[in-house]
């Protein structure tokens, strides 16, 4: 297995992955400062279900929304230079945090003090689908680095 921590490509799939996923939630961070691609940014909050920022005019976001997304986008690339292992885990746990965020999206008021992500139905229905997602990705990404007996053969 290569090294991928001095420059070298991400060398597994859970390191492609974890590289991908990372790059998108970085990407997704630096968008929801950027006007126009956000909506009502003069509008935006720290924190809090008052923010009325909307990063493509549909999921509220606040600042600490989106540094949350740049800090997730910074662990996946990380992720990715370190190993398929920590990749892996990167994906797993990371769809069991958007679980999490997509419940309590799902339980919370969207307009109670206790949303401080904040957090709008659109929100919820996305953090669902990542925590699917990445759950599945690393899952397949484990599969590649799971031993198999000798003798058999790894699917093609």
């Amino acid at each position: 297995m290569a090294d991928t921590r001095y420059g070298a490509t991400a060398s597994t799939l859970a390191q492609r992955f974890a590289l991908a996923v990372g790059a998108v939630f970085l990407l997704v961070g630096i968008l929801g400062f950027v006007p126009g691609i956000t909506t009502n940014l003069g509008d935006i909050e720290f924190a809090g279900h008052d923010s009325g920022a909307e990063l493509l005019g549909i999921f509220q976001v606040s600042v600490l929304h989106n540094i949350v997304h740049l800090l997730f986008g910074l662990i996946g690339l990380w992720a990715a230079r370190e190993s398929a292992e920590v990749s892996t885990a990167y994906l797993i746990a990371g769809g069991v945090v958007y679980g999490v965020l997509a419940l309590y999206g799902a339980v919370v008021d969207a307009t109670s003090d206790a949303n401080f992500v904040p957090l709008n139905t659109a929100d919820n229905w996305l953090h669902l689908v990542l925590a699917i997602g990445m759950v599945a990705l690393g899952l397949v990404a484990r599969a590649e680095l799971t031993p198999r007996a000798p003798g058999r053969a790894r699917p093609a």
